[in-house]
């Protein structure tokens, strides 16, 4: 199979960024949209993300179809990536982890996951928490294994970048997947900190004005976002799959 160059570099790299940030371990999975068809997107077979090469990689349609006669064994929870692709025409890359420190937060009636530092505004002003039980009752194993499941998952994203699904984990998605890497990188240490910060007594997150200032572009032309993404290449061991650092 014939990958895009740099789509395919970019995304062994955010495998290999997120397990080496603790991210995901042995599960776990990141995609991006394919950049010659906003019908398909590009994913690894089932293995885990630091293992992730080239040869790992399958083309998919938006419903979970392998394409190219690819019958090797798949994500079961594909369906979230291309739920969402089809849901949200501005998405180019989509993460699914089950980062502990996130967990806690994605279970209770009381406190909800906040922006508390400043690289968490990424996570925008409300992050929801998707219950499959609301729709499907509580015999899932709470895998979203259907388009059906992923749609209603969407349904609760909404437009937001971050979902968080009950007593598994989180989606997340952005325009890049530099951003969404990014994103999930300091997803968990927003809520370590916000979890440090319940543990003193009342703690202050950031305001709806501080939300919107913060959210200044990472994308990947910025010097700042590449300064982040090579960084995490070296740190991982993939640097070699850099292509050349954006100008402005």
């Amino acid at each position: 199979m014939s990958l895009p160059e740099q789509a395919g570099r970019d995304l062994i790299i955010a495998n290999r960024v997120l397990a080496n940030e603790n991210v995901v371990d042995a599960y776990g999975h990141v995609s991006i949209r394919h950049p010659d068809d906003p019908n398909r997107y590009l994913l690894s077979r089932s293995r885990s993300p630091q293992l992730v090469s080239a040869d790992d990689i399958m083309e998919f349609t938006l419903d979970g179809k392998a394409l190219n006669a690819d019958n090797r064994p798949a994500y079961l929870e594909r369906f979230i990536h291309g739920a969402i692709y089809e849901a949200r025409p501005e998405i180019n890359a989509v993460i699914h982890a089950h980062a502990e420190e996130i967990l806690p937060f994605s279970v209770s009636k009381t406190t909800k996951l906040t922006p508390v530092i400043g690289p968490g505004s990424d996570l925008g002003h409300d992050v929801p928490i998707w219950d499959i039980r609301d729709k499907f009752g509580d015999a899932t194993n709470l895998l979203v294994t259907s388009m059906s499941h992923g749609r209603d998952l969407v349904g609760t994203m909404k437009g937001n970048p971050v979902c968080l699904m009950r007593g598994h984990g989180f989606a997340a998605a952005r325009h890049t997947v530099q951003e969404v890497v990014r994103m999930a990188v300091y997803l968990p240490r927003n809520a370590r900190v916000q979890m440090a910060a319940m543990q003193l007594g009342e703690y202050t997150p950031l305001s709806f004005n501080e939300i919107e200032t913060k959210k200044i572009s990472h994308g990947p032309t910025t010097p700042e976002a590449w300064r982040a993404w090579e960084y995490w290449a070296i740190r991982a061991g993939c640097s070699g799959l850099l292509g050349e650092a954006p100008s402005r």
